[in-house]
């Protein structure tokens, strides 16, 4: 069943059974509610010692209740359909945006009082992204940095075998049509990402010549750029091995696929994994460009305890507490602090710099960094934020299910969900009836 049909099945279950996930906490006044990806903190280190911190701040004692997700959507739908509570939840960049335009978060309160606002430390660079999400207009003249701060980021490119592929083949996107690559190569099977790398590739020339930019092509999406997205991937289907989210980085790391579409963090994480076994990876971004992603902390609508979220999130931009999580989970914090600066800069694992100007700053030109978390301004240069595609996601959808041969389009697929909603209601509907039997039964033998 693909992550589409899932999630509208929780939809489904959410409206219908209204079910939190957790049960009501007695003292939500002292209670922090967090939601978060799986893997995407240092439980031990970070999260279990903000309580500790947090009464040291403010003088006020917190228990927290961890909950982790897995596709953002199920996240939304929590929050949207079912309203859930959550405090502070960790959503990528569209769902931020479309969160931002549906209503469905509240400004972070930053006012610490003897706290440092380590908010302030998150780069500029980060900040800009963040802020082209909504326009001020669409927001009644606040910032998108009012209602979210960014946690962690990077770019979407080609991991590659270089035993199997040389550099030259798989500088372009285009390399991926090589009749060489049969079946070698894994595809995300994410739509929104997939996209925002193609169409980059598909309108090169344009933007080449000036007529198109890389920003308007990634969050404007239209009917003519999704049938040239679809044409690329369609020729691109006999090299493509399986479509994947997570197990795509476990096959290169073991050396048995040649090429993955992937995130950068995995990348990193398949690159050092490989090395163990002695196997070589290596990561680039497309001359033509990429998306470069983020997530970010946001107190949705709903949230009980804004006063705790706040301070969490504060506390998660502290340099300490962003060089713990990197260390675990392998993924780039946004903070730019002289600590974090020298933490990346390791001349001894990175002989070669980087230009991070754009993220620490002037001083920062030639930082012996790891070029695959933190890119050169070159290849930052030509990545764009990648955007919700919003009344166009169902036209994403049926293409994405065309080009990877699923049996239902988006159509059929609400047709599906149409039956599944009057099979649960007719269901229900039978229990109710049953139960009320049942009740009359019990009263009769009283």
């Amino acid at each position: 069943m693909n992550k589409q049909f899932r999630s509208l099945i929780a939809i489904v279950m959410a409206a219908l059974l209204g079910c939190p996930v957790f049960t009501q906490a007695a003292d939500r006044e002292h209670t922090l509610k967090v939601y978060n990806w799986a893997d995407y903190i240092d439980l031990e280190n970070v999260l279990n010692t903000f309580p500790a911190w947090y009464e040291e701040q403010t003088g006020e004692k917190v228990d927290i209740i961890y909950q982790t997700f897995d596709i953002n959507e199920s996240m939304l739908t929590e929050i949207e359909v079912g309203q859930e509570d959550y405090d502070v939840v960790c959503p990528s960049e569209y769902i931020i945006e479309r969160m931002l335009r549906h209503g469905l978060l509240q400004p972070i309160r930053k006012n610490f009082g003897s706290t440092p606002d380590y908010t302030q430390l998150v780069a500029p660079f980060a900040q800009r992204m963040f802020q082209q999400m909504v326009s001020e207009e669409e927001m009644d003249d606040l910032l998108a940095s009012d209602y979210t701060v960014g946690y962690m980021w990077g770019t979407t490119g080609i991991l590659y075998n270089p035993k199997y592929v040389n550099e030259e083949e798989i500088r372009s996107l285009g390399g991926l049509l090589n009749p060489k690559f049969k079946d070698k190569v894994f595809m995300k099977d994410a739509f929104r990402d997939v996209y925002s790398v193609v169409v980059l590739y598909v309108y090169r020339e344009e933007i080449e010549r000036g007529e198109v930019s890389r920003e308007d092509l990634v969050a404007n999406v239209t009917g003519e750029r999704i049938a040239r997205v679809e044409e690329f991937l369609t020729k691109a289907k006999s090299n493509i091995a399986g479509w994947e989210v997570d197990f795509g980085k476990e096959e290169m790391a073991k050396g048995q696929s040649w090429l993955n579409l992937s995130w950068s963090g995995d990348a990193q994480w398949a690159i050092d994994e490989a090395a163990e076994v002695g196997v070589t990876l290596k990561y680039r971004v497309p001359d033509e460009g990429s998306n470069v992603w983020f997530d970010g902390w946001c107190i949705p609508k709903y949230a009980k305890n804004v006063k705790a979220a706040s301070y969490f999130i504060n506390y998660m931009c502290m340099p300490e507490n962003a060089i713990k999580n990197m260390e675990e989970i392998g993924y780039v914090s946004v903070i730019a602090s002289p600590e974090i600066m020298e933490w990346a800069n390791d001349a001894e694992a990175n002989p070669q710099t980087v230009d991070l100007s754009y993220f620490f700053g002037p001083s920062a030109t030639a930082v012996h960094a790891n070029p695959v978390l933190y890119p050169d301004k070159s290849v930052i240069d030509r990545c764009a934020l990648m955007h919700d595609c919003a009344q166009k996601t169902e036209a994403m959808l049926d293409m994405w299910n065309r080009v990877k041969g699923d049996n239902l389009g988006g159509s059929s697929l609400m047709l599906v969900v149409g039956i599944v909603i009057v099979v649960l209601v007719a269901f229900f509907v039978i229990l109710g009836i049953n139960r009320n039997k049942q009740k009359k039964l019990r009263s009769r033998r009283h």
